[in-house]
């Protein structure tokens, strides 16, 4: 019997023997934080190489994460990571902001891809073949490597974010609806990391904006 690992593979297996060798495949972390960027990475893993125990980020511990991310960087034939601002999150809605994410990260690799696979997201706009698989990156080792790399990437971003505004917890929730972040929220207000446009943060941003009115306006009397 397959293990885990081995059944990922499966998705890919299939392509190259359609003749397919550079596969790539596409994930996105932090769609649903409420402050930080949005981190879409691309991985083209070698074909016909597995590397044991990649799953879906969200089930591997942080330790098991780093690990993997290591031998990832080691065996990918490219990899490429994109960051989408908060302020472009909130200018352009979270599903249009992931599309854009994906769509930059494929056209970033160096070496450019035959085929990709994509977690979930649609992208018509794609010049190549492609296939988008709900819950991706519990069914493909490609689209699994690629979640396991923003998944590192954005962590690590999170852990500096939380040295340059440490009242809001970051490096434990990643931005994250916690209890603590919202407590941390009504405490001190957003800071230059949050995305306006998500609630709770809209709440405490447009408090802000009314109070900044009404103190200029007290100045103007």
């Amino acid at each position: 019997m397959k293990d885990q690992a081995i059944n990922l593979y499966e998705k890919e297996e299939s392509l190259y023997d359609e003749g397919y060798k550079l596969v790539c495949g596409v994930d996105e972390v932090g769609r649903g934080s409420i402050a930080g960027p949005l981190v879409v990475a691309a991985v083209i893993l070698p074909p016909l190489e597995h590397i044991n125990g990649i799953n879906d980020s969200k089930k591997l511990t942080a330790k098991k994460r780093e690990e993997l991310a290591k031998i990832i960087r080691k065996k990918a034939l490219a990899i490429s990571t994109v960051f989408i601002k908060e302020e472009d999150i909130d200018d352009l809605n979270i599903y249009q902001a992931t599309k854009k994410g994906m769509l930059e990260a494929i056209n970033k690799l160096k070496i450019t891809p035959e085929f990709a696979l994509i977690d979930a997201m649609p992208l018509h706009e794609l010049d190549l073949p492609h296939l988008s698989l709900i819950h991706g990156d519990a069914l493909s080792a490609s689209i699994g490597a690629a979640s396991i790399i923003a998944k590192v990437v954005r962590d690590d971003f999170m852990a500096k974010m939380d040295i340059k505004y440490p009242n809001y917890g970051f490096k434990s929730h990643k931005g994250y609806c916690t209890k603590k972040h919202v407590e941390a929220l009504e405490k001190y207000g957003p800071c230059p990391i949050h995305r306006k446009t998500y609630y709770p943060v809209s709440k405490y941003y447009n408090k802000m904006i009314q109070l900044s009115l009404f103190n200029d306006n007290e100045n103007e009397k």
